[in-house]
C-alpha cells in the first residue's frame, strides 16, 4: 500500500486549526469538512484543489482575516486590485493595507459584527483606498468559516466594479445634464420620433413633454418653407449635423427666435441609432445685437440715423436709381444761429433743440425717407422716388416752417431758422460724393443768401466754392510766408487834435494780386478758423509797434479789430496775456474793437469781456449802429468807448434823421461813461458838427488815412 505524503510544515504566520497545502507560503483556512482524522487521501486532494482554484481565480479577489484582523490568505487577484503581492499582505493587519473611504468605522463594526453573530452580512458595495492610494469600488461578500461551529476565520470576495460606477456616474451626471441644462433638449428614435424632453424644453417652448412625445419637430410649428425638413434630414444623413436659426412660436402664440442644432447618433455598427435636437431661445441675443446695431447706425442724441446708415441708404437709392430711373434727392440743412443757443442757455438746452428739431424733421418727410443727424446742428435728408425739383421744394418749405416755429427751452422761448441746400438725382450727380458735396454747396450758398431759405444746386455755385477752398489754401500760405502786412489810421481828439489812438489794420500783400483790404478775405478767414491764428499775429506786431511809438516819444493807445470767432475762442486772453507781455506793452495801452452783434451773444462773451478789462485792456464797439444791441447790453457790457459808423456821420449834413441820430447816440454814450468817437470823417464840416454835439475823437481820411507809418503828430482843428 503506499503511504500518504508526509505533512507540510506549518505556515510562519499563525498556526490554523488544519494544516496549510500548496506550500505556497499563504495560509489556507480550515473549514467545515470532515477533520484529519477522518480524512482520507481524497478529501486532502479536494480541499487542495478548491484552495487552488480560489488562488487563481482571475476577476474575484479573495482573502481572509482572522479575528484580530491579520491577513491569512490573500490571492493573486487580490494583488491585482490592491497591488500589493501576497507575500507582503499575509501577516498584516488588513487596516494597515486597505482603507474603506468614508466608511472605516462601519466596515470594522461590520467585521466584529461577523465574529459576534456569526452570520454573513448582506453584500454591498465600498469604496477603499489601497496601501498605495489608489481608489476602487468594490462588490463585497463577508462570510463567517466556521469549524465545529467555532469561528476560525473571516472571508471576503470583492469584484472591482469602478468602472461600473464610473459608468454609472457618467449616466448620472449625463441625466442632470440633460435635466439641467439650459438649452432644451429633445431625443428622437431612427424615424425622428421624439423619445425624451428635458425640462427647458418646456421652459423654453411652453408645451408640456406629453404634446411632443411620439411626435416629429415639425409639430413645434416652426416658420418653414416646403420641402425644409426634408433638407435638413438629407443634410442629417450625409453629415450627422445641421445647424441654423429659426423662427418658432410658444405654446401661447408668442414668436421668437430659435437656434437649432441637430445631431445624429450612431450605434457601435456605425448605424443610425438616434438623434438629438438642442434648442436655444436667442430672443436676448437678438435683442443686443440689435440693440449694438441701432446703437452703431443711428445718432445717440437724436435717435436719428448716423452717417453710415444714411450713406448705406443713400447708395440703395442710387441703386435703385439706376435700375427702375426713381430719382431721389440730398437736402443738406444747417441750423441757422444756433451756437449762441448753447452759448446763452447750455449745452443741456442746446441738446433739447436738436431733439425737438429732430423730432419735427421726421414730422415733414415720409417713412420711406431717411433723415441723419451729421454732427453738431447738421443734418441731411434722403428724398426717395421723387417726381422732381418741385416736390423736393414743397418738403424744403414745409422743413423751414417746422423749424421756425418757437421752441421752449427752460420757460423760455427760442426761435431758429435753417438754411438747405438741395441735389436732384441725376441733374446733379449720380454718385454718393456728388450729391453730398453739391447739396453742401448749395446749403453755403442759402447762408450767403441771408439763411433762413433753401437753395438747389447749380454749377456756378459750385465754381464759387472751389474758388472759396482755393482762397482758404492760399491763407493758410500767407500765414506760413508772412505776408500779411499792418497800416494804422489814427485817432484824433476832437478838442486838442492829439493822436490818442492808432487802429491797426489788416492787409494782405498777395504776391500776384497786389495789396488786398480785409473784405476780400476776412469771411473766407472767418469760416475757416484761420482767423485765430492771423488774429493772434495782429495782436502780437500791432503791440509791438505800439511799444516802439512809445519808446519814440509818440505813446499811443493801439486797437485791434476782433472778430466774433476770436471773441469766442478759448485762446484768445492767452494770446492777449503773450502779446502784451511778448511787447512789454501796458494793458491799458491795448484797446479791442468788437462788433456791436458781440453784446447779445451771451454770458461766455460777457465773461471774456469781464476778463479783459480785469486785466486792464480797453474795449470798444465797432460800427455802433449797425448791430442788433440793446441799451441793456450797453448798460452791463464793460465798454471804454463807442465808435459810431461812418453811415451816421457822413450824412449829418443832408439826411436830418442822421443829424438827429449822432446827437442821440453820443447822449446815450455820455450817461453810460464812455467815450465817443466818430467814424468816416472825411470834412470840416462833418468834425464841426461833432464838435458842437460833445463828440470825443475821430477817425476817417479828415484825421488821416490808413498807413504803415502815420502822422502821429498833433492835427489842426
Amino acid at each position: 500500500m503506499t503511504e500518504p505524503p508526509p505533512k507540510p510544515a506549518p505556515p510562519t504566520s499563525a498556526p490554523l486549526s488544519d494544516p496549510p497545502l500548496a506550500g505556497e507560503g499563504k495560509a489556507i483556512p480550515a473549514g467545515d469538512f470532515p477533520g484529519r482524522a477522518e480524512a482520507g487521501p481524497e478529501a486532502f486532494g479536494w480541499l487542495h484543489h478548491f484552495v487552488t482554484a480560489l488562488e487563481l481565480a482571475p476577476a474575484v479577489a479573495v482573502h481572509s482575516m482572522d479575528q484580530a484582523g491579520t491577513i491569512r490568505f490573500w490571492n493573486r487577484a487580490s494583488e491585482e486590485l490592491y497591488g500589493i503581492p501576497s507575500g507582503e499582505a499575509v501577516g498584516k493587519p488588513f487596516r494597515e493595507l486597505v482603507f474603506h473611504v468614508d466608511h472605516q468605522a462601519e466596515f470594522e463594526e461590520e467585521i466584529a459584527a461577523i465574529w459576534h453573530s456569526g452570520h454573513a452580512p448582506p453584500a454591498r458595495d465600498w469604496q477603499v483606498r489601497s496601501r498605495a492610494g489608489r481608489c476602487h469600488w468594490v462588490y463585497s461578500c463577508h462570510y463567517p468559516v466556521k469549524h465545529d461551529s467555532v469561528m476560525q476565520e473571516v472571508f471576503c470576495m470583492e469584484v472591482d466594479i469602478t468602472a461600473r460606477k464610473e459608468a454609472e456616474s457618467n449616466l448620472a451626471q449625463a441625466a442632470q445634464v440633460f435635466q439641467n441644462a439650459r438649452d432644451a433638449i429633445i431625443m428622437m428614435d431612427a424615424d425622428y420620433r421624439v423619445r425624451a424632453v428635458n425640462g427647458a424644453f418646456t421652459s423654453i417652448t411652453g408645451h408640456a413633454p406629453e404634446h411632443i412625445l411620439g411626435q416629429s419637430l415639425a409639430s413645434l410649428g416652426w416658420d418653414a418653407t416646403d420641402g425644409f425638413y426634408e433638407r435638413i434630414w438629407s443634410e442629417l444623413d450625409g453629415q450627422d449635423h445641421w445647424e441654423g436659426e429659426l423662427a418658432s412660436v410658444r405654446s401661447n402664440g408668442e414668436r421668437y427666435p430659435v437656434r437649432v442644432a441637430l445631431t445624429a447618433i450612431r450605434d457601435a455598427h456605425g448605424d443610425v441609432s438616434s438623434y438629438m435636437a438642442m434648442l436655444s431661445d436667442i430672443s436676448e441675443r437678438k435683442r443686443l445685437e440689435e440693440q449694438v446695431r441701432h446703437q452703431a447706425e443711428h445718432d445717440a442724441l437724436t435717435g436719428l440715423p448716423n452717417r453710415i446708415l444714411f450713406l448705406d441708404r443713400l447708395h440703395q437709392a442710387l441703386a435703385t436709381w439706376r435700375r427702375q430711373r426713381d430719382r431721389c434727392a440730398v437736402m443738406f440743412l444747417d441750423l441757422d444761429k444756433f451756437k449762441p443757443i448753447n452759448d446763452t442757455h447750455g449745452h443741456q438746452a442746446g441738446d433739447a433743440v436738436l431733439r425737438e428739431v429732430a423730432a419735427r424733421l421726421r414730422a415733414c418727410v415720409r417713412r420711406v425717407d431717411t433723415i441723419s443727424r451729421l454732427g453738431g446742428d447738421e443734418f441731411v435728408v434722403l428724398l426717395t422716388d421723387i417726381k422732381g425739383a418741385d416736390q423736393a421744394a414743397h418738403v424744403a418749405g414745409a422743413v423751414t416752417q417746422a423749424v421756425a416755429r418757437p421752441i421752449d427751452v427752460g420757460g423760455q422761448q427760442v426761435t431758429l431758422s435753417v438754411s438747405i441746400g438741395i441735389a436732384l438725382c441725376p441733374d446733379d450727380g449720380d454718385d454718393v460724393e456728388a450729391l453730398l458735396h453739391h447739396a453742401d454747396v448749395a446749403m453755403y450758398h442759402a447762408k450767403q443768401g441771408g439763411r433762413d431759405t433753401f437753395r438747389f444746386f447749380n454749377p456756378a455755385m459750385n465754381a464759387h466754392v472751389i474758388e472759396r477752398v482755393e482762397l482758404e489754401n492760399r491763407l493758410r500760405k500767407a500765414i506760413e510766408s508772412h505776408e500779411f502786412v499792418l497800416e494804422y489810421q489814427p485817432e484824433v481828439e476832437v478838442a486838442s487834435g492829439r493822436v490818442g489812438t492808432v487802429e491797426a489794420l489788416l492787409r494782405w500783400r498777395h504776391p500776384e494780386r497786389g495789396l488786398l483790404l480785409p473784405q476780400h478775405f476776412l469771411p473766407a478767414a472767418e469760416e475757416s478758423g484761420l482767423i485765430v491764428p492771423i488774429g493772434e499775429w495782429v495782436l502780437q506786431e500791432a503791440c509791438r509797434q505800439a511799444r516802439a511809438w512809445g519808446e519814440a516819444g509818440f505813446p499811443v493807445t493801439v486797437a485791434v479789430n476782433l472778430s466774433a470767432a476770436q471773441l469766442a475762442h478759448a485762446g484768445l486772453l492767452p494770446a492777449v496775456d503773450a502779446a502784451l507781455q511778448g511787447a512789454g506793452l501796458a494793458p491799458g495801452a491795448l484797446e479791442l474793437e468788437i462788433a456791436e452783434d458781440a453784446l447779445v451773444r451771451g454770458e461766455p462773451a460777457f465773461e471774456t469781456a469781464l476778463a479783459l478789462r480785469a486785466r486792464g485792456v480797453q474795449l470798444s464797439i465797432d460800427r455802433f449802429g449797425t448791430g442788433t444791441s440793446s441799451l441793456e447790453a450797453l448798460r452791463r457790457f464793460p465798454l471804454t468807448k463807442l465808435k459810431i459808423d461812418r453811415s451816421y456821420v457822413g450824412d449829418v449834413g443832408h439826411d436830418p434823421v442822421d443829424a438827429a441820430m449822432v446827437p442821440a447816440i453820443i447822449s446815450v454814450a455820455r450817461s453810460l461813461g464812455l467815450r465817443v468817437v466818430g467814424e468816416g470823417v472825411e470834412t470840416a464840416e462833418q468834425l464841426d458838427f461833432l464838435r458842437r454835439h460833445g463828440c470825443d475823437d475821430y477817425q476817417g481820411f479828415y484825421a488821416g488815412a490808413a498807413m504803415a507809418k502815420p502822422d502821429l503828430s498833433p492835427h489842426p482843428g
